[in-house]
């Protein structure tokens, strides 16, 4: 995935190199860069940044990675908050792009951010969470990395608050209603006998085996049944990546145009072009109907080729029924109400 948010330690993550949260000294720090110089082995690390003689607030600069799992540190300062008129955010982006040409120069193949300047520094981590997602996002447009946002205290940090308690809404809306219909399926003897809500919504009365629980929310999901994988399987026509293929080129976009926006690795893009019997995850084919705005008949259509049906029943399915039904298909916007979530990104 070329892009993606983890909560985890930042000296833990694999990645070609990892970046500290720098002061223009270069000097060992608390938090993150504390954490780094400790975990690189300070004292190689004290003589590399001595070595490369500070470094101004908004650039960054590379040393050797010692004994992290990174071959790289890429140090780089961001500013220190004074109430957001003192050119915080440019200095904030630079301190973004210039680790991301640091890296593209030396040409790895992917980093791990910690978010710059929010600990001590005290830029509001929102704030600071927007500008690293939009520097990055631009940086990706037109190279090929593996950037990694690394988050260390999530809980603090109000990601997703945008869609939050609307998509919360959705889904319990949803949800509910998808049970109650099932359950009035399940339970009723006849009219006369049909069960309240009330009554049927009482957990003590799931007890069907898992899965006739969701072929049953499914049907009672979709009245009329329009689409079924046993119609697919009967009816066999395109492959899932015959069908991408095809919507690429029928909305008029370019393959790097319409992996990019999946955040979809190229590699694996290319493996998709050229395995027509290709089966992707779950989420790399709502990506994929995100990163070429399809309607939500369009997104049913994409899912059934690779074997998957929009559920009721999943939080992940309803949050990008959400989105994909009010047209929004802003990746990372999505990316981070999934997060926001605790469900599995877009993406591959």
């Amino acid at each position: 995935m070329p892009f993606q948010i983890v909560r985890n330690d930042i000296t833990r993550v694999a990645a070609d190199a990892v970046v500290n949260a720098a002061n223009e000294r270069l000097s060992e720090g608390g938090g993150v860069c504390g954490a780094i110089f400790e975990a690189a082995g300070a004292e190689n690390l004290r003589r590399a940044c001595a070595a490369a003689g500070g470094c101004e607030t908004g650039k960054a600069v590379i040393t050797p990675g010692f004994g992290l799992k990174a071959r790289y540190v890429i140090h780089a300062v961001g500013p220190v908050w004074r109430g957001g008129g003192a050119g915080e955010e440019e200095l904030l982006r630079s301190a973004y792009r210039s680790a991301l040409r640091l890296a593209a120069e030396k040409g790895l193949e992917s980093v791990a951010f910690p978010l710059l300047s929010a600990g001590i520094y005290g830029y509001p981590k929102e704030q600071a969470f927007r500008v690293a997602v939009e520097e990055i996002a631009a940086f990706l447009r037109d190279s090929e990395m593996n950037v990694t946002l690394v988050l260390y205290d999530a809980g603090a940090l109000k990601i997703g608050e945008k869609y939050f308690k609307d998509v919360r809404r959705y889904i319990d809306e949803r949800y509910i209603d998808a049970r109650r219909r099932f359950l009035r399926g399940v339970y009723a003897q006849s009219e006369e006998q049909e069960l309240t809500c009330d009554t049927a919504l009482r957990e003590s009365e799931l007890l069907l085996a898992p899965r006739e629980a969701a072929q049953a929310v499914e049907k009672a999901a979709s009245p009329g049944g329009r689409r079924s994988l046993e119609d697919l399987i009967n009816k066999p026509g395109e492959t899932f990546s015959q069908m991408l293929l095809r919507l690429i080129d029928e909305k008029g976009k370019t393959d790097a145009e319409v992996y990019k926006k999946a955040n979809v690795d190229r590699k694996l893009f290319s493996k998709i072009r050229s395995d027509k019997d290709y089966r992707p995850k779950k989420e790399t084919v709502f990506a994929f109907a995100v990163a070429l705005e399809l309607s939500l008949d369009e997104t049913k259509d994409l899912l059934l080729r690779a074997g998957f049906a929009i559920s009721p029943s999943r939080r992940f399915d309803l949050i990008l029924q959400y989105f994909i039904e009010r047209g929004i298909y802003n990746i990372f916007d999505i990316n981070e109400t999934l997060f926001a979530f605790g469900q599995k990104l877009l993406g591959a």
